[in-house]
């Protein structure tokens, strides 16, 4: 059976076209992906993103459950508020999710994704009960994501409670302003925030961003603002047979201390070092920017002279008016190359760039 957010009703009023989503009952646009998107680009845009899960952390050993949990070090928290990004792996060193931890007063807050919420726990359980560490999952909560260039003055206009937090944060740090938690953390290549609330207060801080000019914006310019900021999508550019270096997480990975064993970090070390010899059959993550007819989609295939590789996303560009997407190629492949991918049965050329693609609303790659 389909799930709900708080904001389900809020969706249904601004005209949402609702659709499946990983099990939840979300709004694809509001009548135009486009111009949500380019609300976000250019003004701000707000998301609801409730079906994600926030996990609080606690006990004593909740710093070394962490860092045998996941590939990043939560020893670079070096204060209150701070996040950090990391992939989840498994012993094999496939991905199991990418998540966001913050450092919090009460031990740490662990964001995972909405698809794989029920595997995450049954993954995270075991490990935490070796620990002595207690995981709650907040589903009390929801959680509003307002991005763009004019987001953190639209919501401090909507919650001048908070007005003075926004302005204190910076860059990757959350924090609490009584149930409420406030990171300036995002996935479209935009400054913005991610405000996490009590339920019952969603629909009232949805209608005030509303009412402060924040347009509300959809799953679809969701996919295109992500894509275009390089950024991954669990299931698409990773999932649990794909190790964070194939899906270019090699930056989350914290290799040292050289004595911290986390899980999966032999089988992604025995890896890198068939990366670093030349790794005949290894693939990598690269961007690919494509002039023709057509547009790049997910799982097109990619010729090169070193061999072939696939498209893990793949989309229009709204902001840079080409086809653009994400790929894993062999690793001989490098930037400025010209690869052909299989449109519609014909190959065609394709030049292999450096990601972003957009950042703070301007083309980033050469």
């Amino acid at each position: 059976m389909s799930q709900r957010t708080p904001l389900f009703d809020a969706h249904l009023a601004a005209n949402g076209k609702i659709v499946d989503f990983a099990g939840w009952e979300m709004p694809i646009n509001y009548g135009s992906q486009i111009k949500e998107h380019e609300a976000v680009r250019s003004d701000a845009g707000m998301f609801d993103v409730s079906h994600m899960t926030a996990v609080d952390v606690r006990g004593e050993r909740a710093t070394a459950f962490l860092q045998q949990l996941i590939a990043n070090d939560v020893a670079k928290l070096g204060f209150e508020g701070k996040a950090l990004y990391s992939g989840m792996l498994n012993e094999t060193g496939g991905v199991i999710d990418d998540l966001i931890v913050y450092r919090t007063s009460w031990g740490y807050r662990v964001v995972i994704n909405a698809g794989t919420t029920a595997k995450d726990l049954a993954w995270m359980e075991p490990v935490a009960a070796r620990f002595g560490v207690t995981l709650t999952p907040r589903r009390d909560l929801a959680m509003i994501a307002v991005q763009g260039p004019n987001a953190l003055a639209k919501a401090a206009a909507a919650k001048p409670e908070i007005a003075a937090l926004i302005e204190s944060l910076q860059v990757f740090v959350g924090l609490p302003h009584g149930e409420w938690f406030v990171a300036r953390t995002g996935y479209t290549g935009e400054d913005g925030l991610e405000i996490t609330m009590p339920a019952a207060e969603a629909e009232p801080f949805w209608n005030a961003l509303l009412a402060a000019g924040v347009a509300p914006a959809g799953l679809g310019a969701r996919d295109t603002l992500r894509l275009e900021a390089g950024m991954n999508l669990y299931g698409n550019e990773m999932d649990d047979n794909v190790s964070p270096l194939a899906a270019g997480m090699g930056w989350t990975v914290a290799w040292e201390p050289l004595d911290r064993d986390f899980t999966g970090r032999r089988t992604i070390e025995a890896e890198k070092a068939q990366r670093s010899a030349g790794g005949a059959g290894l693939l990598k993550q690269v961007g690919l920017v494509y002039e023709g007819k057509g547009v790049l989609r997910g799982h097109m295939k990619v010729v090169s002279e070193a061999g072939e590789g696939e498209i893990s996303s793949g989309t229009f560009s709204p902001s840079l008016q080409v086809s653009i997407a994400m790929a894993r190629v062999p690793l001989a492949v490098k930037l400025g190359d010209t690869v052909q991918v299989d449109v519609r049965g014909t190959l065609q050329p394709a030049r292999v760039v450096k990601m972003p693609f957009v950042r703070n609303g301007k083309k980033v790659f050469e």
